[in-house]
């Protein structure tokens, strides 16, 4: 999808993966920023498609890893501060099966 993010961190919380992200936008992103109506542009494209690609590729590998469905997915992204944040739900407590873990 383009560039990572230069820093994650993932917390797991009951049946919720919340990924915090920093450093998500490429230096032409941050040029598009610049303008209000890039800004709108940018948060619609790391917000809404993102969602539309797990949707329509279903993230099989995380699945299988947390042995858990994802049921439902929430982002969001501050292009002023480029930190964004996205909150995977699954069907399941993945919290305690993270903690079970070897």
């Amino acid at each position: 999808m383009g560039k990572g993010p230069s820093k994650i961190s993932t917390t797991f919380c009951k049946n919720w993966a919340i990924c915090e992200m920093e450093g998500n936008l490429s230096p032409v992103e941050k040029f598009i920023a610049t303008s209000e109506d890039g800004k709108q542009t940018l948060r619609a494209a790391r917000t809404e498609m993102v969602k539309e690609i797990y949707r329509k590729h279903q993230p099989v590998d995380m699945e299988a890893f947390l042995g858990a469905k994802l049921v439902d997915l929430f982002v969001d992204i501050d292009i002023e501060r480029d930190f964004g944040m996205s909150i995977f739900v699954f069907d399941q407590d993945i919290e305690k099966k993270m903690k079970n873990k070897p």
